[in-house]
């Protein structure tokens, strides 16, 4: 198959390259001319791993390339997929369809033969039969489909969730696009992995559906571990629990400081407004969004009680700001509400991240980035597990206890236990949802 790509952010990068790797020529189109020199070049301009090996042998088969020429990167294409992106709306919370209207308008316009336009990008129920009627008003003698196919890949993982997915939600009107589909992604149907076909309305309606049920699991959860708080009870023992209950499962019912990333938040926003819109108000969805903003309150008040009261002349060591370990992703990530609160109250907060630097130096102007977990933690009050790579998962602790002014923890993680820190010397430690102890 012959597969046009438009888009070379997350979802439409590495669904090209995976396409390529299915065996499809692909092409990815982008506006932006250093991005596409950039893939040009051999270098991947975001990080997920095993990205940039797939890319580079998929270029060099021939499957795979770049460019800005968004009418030759039609000619002879069975199939477009549009992987533009949609984020919140100002204003209302709705999902800003402009890049993915544009980009039916430009496909009409350079398209010259019957192909599937296929929406990838995360949309409200109704927009693929808007792609279809600005396409059809743009083009009225084009031959075409539309197609919609939600995208599942979870950062850090998205490759395997690409090759091996839990299912493939195909949205079709015409049994033509079907066949379409079906031979793109052919090499799954092979390997009897769940495709589901469906009307257009219920593919968008599934995207929606999933993202706000996992966000809702996230923050019932954070909820419980507020009340196993005030009640003695550990949250990790709680979701152990619970998580073994087949009709449950022990997915996504981890504590933490909140969801964020690329797209819970403004996929559980868009879909709270798509419920008004209908005047079928989401009022779980719309709870969970409420509950996810005051969660980030709560961080910064466990940190602030460990820094007995006031951040001002405190110093602040913060372990991880992307959104979730495996991602340079910064997009809604919680450091982005609770690292400015301390900022803003008068302490100096420094930050050790595998890749967020590349993002969150231009959110966090006020930080100090440092390369050094031991060598950034002399002389701090505090030292703040926010994100749960690898790296952090088997720190000296006794080392960081004994370089810190004040050996202090939030861990906002459960990576360690109360035994872990006071074994090791912290006089202070506090968690998400479990038993803390605090100086005598």
């Amino acid at each position: 198959m012959r597969i046009a790509m438009i888009g070379t952010g997350y979802v439409g990068l590495v669904s090209g390259v995976c396409f390529s790797d299915f065996g499809h020529d692909v092409v990815c189109v982008d506006k932006d001319a250093s991005k596409i020199d950039l893939l040009n070049a051999g270098e991947v301009p975001i990080y997920e791993p095993g990205l940039d090996a797939l890319l580079a042998r998929n270029v060099a088969a021939g499957r795979l390339r770049f460019t800005q020429d968004l009418t030759a990167a039609l000619e002879d294409v069975d199939a477009v997929f549009i992987g533009v992106g949609t984020p919140s709306r100002r204003g209302d919370g709705h999902a800003d369809l402009s890049y993915v209207y544009a980009a039916a308008a430009e496909i009409a316009t350079a398209a010259k033969k019957y192909l599937v336009i296929v929406t990838k990008s995360t949309v409200p129920v109704g927009t693929n039969r808007e792609v279809g009627r600005i396409v059809a008003e743009t083009n009225p003698d084009l031959d075409f489909d539309v197609a919609s196919n939600p995208e599942f890949l979870r950062e850090g993982a998205a490759i395997d969730d690409f090759m091996r997915p839990d299912r493939v939600v195909v949205g079709v009107e015409t049994e033509r696009a079907a066949e379409v589909m079906a031979e793109v992604y052919r090499p799954l149907f092979l390997r009897d992995f769940p495709i589901i076909t469906t009307d257009l309305e219920s593919a968008e309606m599934i995207k929606y559906a999933a993202n706000a049920f996992l966000a809702t699991k996230i923050t019932f959860m954070n909820e419980v571990a507020a009340l196993c708080e005030k009640v003695d009870a550990d949250v990790k023992e709680v979701s152990k629990g619970i998580g073994l209950d087949g009709r449950i499962g022990n997915k996504f019912l981890h504590a933490g400081p909140g969801y964020g990333g690329s797209c819970f938040p403004k996929d559980t926003s868009a879909f709270a407004q798509i419920g008004r819109e209908a005047s079928s108000p989401m009022t779980i969805v719309e709870s969970v969004i409420k509950v996810n903003d005051d969660v980030k309150g709560r961080m910064v008040e466990k940190m602030r009680a460990l820094c007995d009261g006031s951040f001002e002349g405190k110093t602040v060591l913060v372990l991880g700001v992307t959104f979730k370990p495996n991602t340079d992703d910064m997009r809604d990530a919680p450091s982005l509400t609770i690292l400015p609160s301390v900022s803003r109250e008068g302490g100096e907060v420094r930050v050790v991240d595998p890749q967020g630097q590349r993002e969150g130096s231009a959110l966090l102007p006020d930080v100090v980035w440092c390369d050094d977990i031991y060598n950034a933690a002399n002389g701090t009050d505090l030292i703040v597990i926010m994100t749960e790579w690898n790296e952090f998962r088997a720190l000296d602790l006794k080392r960081i206890a004994q370089s810190m002014r004040a050996p202090r923890m939030a861990d906002l993680r459960n990576v360690y236990t109360a035994q872990d820190a006071r074994s090791s010397g912290f006089e202070a430690y506090d968690s998400v949802g479990r038993r803390s102890y605090r100086p005598s």
